[in-house]
């Protein structure tokens, strides 16, 4: 889908439409105190499913504020699809939906009722067959007539992500969507946010189920302590820690661990029948197989596992090298 700035030609394409669906420059804030977010900036491409992932207190939450309008720019520049969300704030609002993670709803009204004038809030007209699309797909058509007083908080956190899409945004933010849900809800929003950004819609999303950002995400931003750590492609990010694990059951258990298998930090457990190896960057996998078939181990079933985001995750932010204690709350 093209966008034109205001003025343009109709059925002319536009600058815009090659202009990132979100781009901050030297993004800041602070609170009358040290900086929330500092310098920060990054883009977003048309069509991604981008997580900006982070520890608590990292300017995350802050950043989707000052994003969505509701919190002040303390300096820099955003835009959205080309359009400065200061200046440009009424085309801006209806291009981005943002679900927060604070549970906010209007108390007194159906679901039915807030879903048919949501979309009136950013100017855009009330498509029926879209509202009812969202109903079905969020599970919502047999609670249409409760009022949101009496919803479950599973039921509130699918309210407020059909409210953040009635108005059909280009640019869709997430912010911990699925803290607190059923395992049910987490896999069908995760199908749905799949199809519409299959249909063109640019996904943000922040998480602290590093499996779903692992999963679900193509880039990955980490902050810490409101700046930019990392920003690279998943893959990219998971390869920056070598840390494999191959764990050899074996048939019968070993008297003594083989000399030739010390370089690839190899240890018995399990009375001899456990071999674990954790080799280094620099042994490849090739080689080790090759001397454990040389060795002629009796092997009986072979475990391999490598780091995953979490690892990457608190490597990153130093996270694992923290005392206990300083890690709690």
């Amino acid at each position: 889908m093209l966008f034109t700035r205001p003025g343009s030609r109709p059925g002319v394409a536009s600058t815009a439409a090659m202009t990132p669906a979100l781009l901050l420059r030297n993004v800041r804030k602070s609170f009358d105190g040290p900086p929330v977010v500092k310098e920060l900036s990054f883009a977003i491409a048309p069509g991604e499913i981008f997580g900006l992932l982070g520890p608590n207190g990292a300017g995350k939450s802050t950043t989707i504020n000052m994003v969505a309008g509701v919190t002040r720019l303390g300096g820099g520049s955003i835009e959205v699809f080309g359009y400065d969300n200061r200046r440009d704030y009424r085309i801006t609002r209806r291009l981005t939906g943002v679900m927060h993670q604070e549970l906010v709803t209007d108390h007194f009204f159906t679901i039915d009722r807030a879903l048919k004038i949501h979309s009136g809030y950013y100017g855009a007209v009330d498509d029926p067959a879209w509202r009812q699309r969202l109903i079905d797909r969020l599970g919502l058509g047999p609670h249409l007539h409760k009022s949101m007083n009496k919803l479950s908080g599973g039921l509130k956190r699918r309210l407020m992500v059909a409210k953040s899409l009635i108005h059909k945004p280009r640019l869709l933010i997430l912010d911990e969507p699925t803290a607190g849900v059923d395992v049910e809800l987490r896999h069908s929003l995760w199908e749905f946010v799949r199809e519409i950004n299959r249909e063109g819609t640019t996904v943000l999303l922040t998480t602290h189920y590093l499996e779903e950002a692992e999963q679900m995400c193509g880039r990955i931003a980490i902050m810490n302590h409101g700046e930019l750590i990392a920003l690279e492609p998943t893959a990219t990010l998971l390869s920056r820690l070598r840390d494999r694990r191959f764990e050899l059951l074996l048939e019968r258990p070993l008297a003594a661990l083989p000399v030739e298998l010390l370089p690839f930090g190899a240890r018995l457990e399990g009375e001899g029948r456990r071999l674990i190896l954790s080799p280094p960057p620099e042994r490849s996998t090739g080689e080790l197989l090759a001397l454990i078939c040389r060795l002629q181990l009796p092997i009986a079933e072979i475990e391999t596992r490598r780091a995953g985001l979490e690892e990457v995750f608190l490597e990153l932010t130093g996270m694992n090298r923290r005392p206990a204690r300083e890690n709690l709350g």
